[in-house]
């Protein structure tokens, strides 16, 4: 692998397995060397202090057992909660399709709305809703993926283990853009506990003839006098949320990865996961809070607590500025007097400058 190849822990995606493995052992070898560079220290210490430094290591240790057993448990936890989750979205299924009815709902219809009430079942368009009220989603689906959308009936995810991650799964009813029920985006991350992404995979989609929603048709006509009466027809890619089943790809050749293609890359596996987690953390569990609109207000919330001290700061930078301004003006003031008087000794100043 390039030397470009071990800084880019982000964007190890589409690689072989004997290239991913090298990936990961250059990243290895790149902390080792750090450590080798860290341990040169204890050298300069003197003994009392090197003693100390040992028993600060076993504590360390001893950390690092508890720390183990944590996540241990943790993920025990999690898996516990997760099957006590199970029953209450396999309602919340039920409930959006219309595969049951709650109770108390009543036969009386408003007045006009008689026959949309006998067409409507469950929740209309639920997940498209949901997931166009969360900001980073939204900028994501275009009007034209809103029709596909419609269909989409339920969003599920699961830990894996081997190798480990998570995968998103997207349940649609029948539809005329595609032919699959489940559309599956995979992300195997390179630590469990580590938000670093090796790699994600998505389904390959079974588009209709003429749906492609990732794909536009370019016609151009054909140049006068060509032998050609016909159109020539392209496709070209365009922006869709499921271009995230078609995740950005790294360079088979090492040659290929050069720095701005690493950032690049970097960049779009970010966002990559970035969609995946926000789909995991935020719409699968309150999918009804983003529905309503009622998420956007606690999570908007959340970040104020978090901006306050900078809002602060802000206020603070502009009550300064507006200080400089003041003074900007008057020394603006006084540039102009000045300017003024030797406009009046010559016509044409030398060197006069406007304040």
């Amino acid at each position: 692998m390039s030397d470009h190849s071990a800084d880019l822990p982000a964007a190890a995606a589409a690689l072989s397995a004997e290239d991913r493995a090298g990936l990961v052992n250059a990243l290895k070898d790149k902390l080792q060397l750090l450590a080798g560079e860290h341990v040169d220290i204890l050298e300069t210490l003197s003994s009392k202090v090197k003693q100390r430094v040992e028993v600060l290591k076993v504590l360390q240790s001893e950390h690092d057992e508890l720390e183990t057993k944590f996540l241990e448990e943790r993920a025990q936890l999690e898996a516990k909660y997760q099957k006590l989750y199970a029953p209450l979205y396999t309602k919340r299924y039920e409930i959006v399709n219309g595969v049951i009815e709650v109770e108390g709902i009543t036969d009386e219809t408003v007045p006009g709305e008689e026959n949309k009430a006998a067409e409507e079942k469950g929740v209309p368009n639920f997940w498209l809703t949901a997931l166009k009220t969360h900001e980073t989603l939204a900028g994501e689906i275009t009007e034209r993926d809103e029709e596909a959308l419609k269909y989409l009936n339920d969003i599920k995810w699961c830990k894996i283990d081997n190798p480990k991650g998570f995968k998103l799964d997207f349940h649609f009813d029948s539809n005329p853009y595609f032919r699959n029920s489940v559309l599956t985006k995979t992300y195997h991350m390179i630590e469990d506990d580590d938000p670093i992404l090796e790699k994600s995979i998505g389904t390959v989609i079974e588009w209709n003839l003429g749906k492609c929603l990732t794909q536009k048709l370019l016609k151009k006509k054909p140049k006068k006098g060509s032998k050609n009466e016909k159109p020539i027809i392209k496709t070209e890619k365009c922006e869709s949320f499921f271009n995230i089943f078609n995740p950005p790809q790294i360079p088979v050749d090492d040659d290929e990865i050069d720095d701005d293609v690493v950032e690049e890359l970097q960049n779009l596996m970010e966002h990559d996961y970035d969609i995946g987690s926000t789909i995991r953390d935020k719409i699968i569990p309150h999918a009804v809070s983003w529905y309503t609109g009622e998420a956007v207000e606690s999570d908007f919330e959340d970040t104020d607590e978090d901006g306050d001290e900078d809002e602060e700061d802000d206020e603070e930078d502009e009550d300064d500025d507006d200080d400089d301004d003041d003074d900007d003006d008057e020394e603006e003031d006084e540039g102009k007097e000045k300017s003024k008087s030797k406009t009046f000794s010559t016509e044409h100043p030398p060197d006069c400058k406007q304040q």
